[in-house]
């Protein structure tokens, strides 16, 4: 069953790890990724990633992106959604330490943030603009 806009933005707002697809080109399939983002409902989504890195090259290449985020308990439920690139900036490290927070227990974020700041290179948040979503709640199936 289709979620309502209220369930699927509430969905995707949880810290889920998404699964990030980018156009490859060419004769490539799409890049698929795990990836920590941010969402809060009816906002635009931003993610965090090396400003050299392949996911960032593809994103700038197509303009857009997609996300799908899913859970299995306590019923089968996933959120996908995709739309166009609004922003891309260079990153702080108060935007990494929040990123952190959201996903790592709370003893872990500064350790996590110090060896990223010193091993990950620079890097950059890129909004996407929710445009198409797709959802679901298959129930306990």
């Amino acid at each position: 069953m289709a979620l309502s806009r209220t369930e699927r933005e509430q969905f995707l707002a949880e810290p889920h790890i998404a699964a990030l697809s980018v156009s490859a080109g060419g004769d490539r399939a799409p890049l698929t990724v795990p990836i920590w983002y941010h969402y809060s409902p009816g906002g635009d989504i931003w993610i965090m990633t090396g400003r050299d890195s392949r996911k960032a090259e593809l994103i700038e290449s197509a303009g857009r992106f997609s996300l799908m985020v899913d859970r299995v308990e306590p019923t089968i439920r996933y959120v996908s959604v995709e739309g166009p690139v609004v922003s891309t900036v260079p990153a702080v490290r108060e935007q990494l330490v929040w990123i952190s927070s959201r996903y790592l227990p709370a003893a872990k974020v500064d350790d996590y943030v110090d060896d990223a700041c010193k091993n990950h290179g620079e890097q950059v948040v890129i909004h996407m603009r929710p445009s198409r979503w797709v959802s679901s709640d298959l129930g306990q199936v």
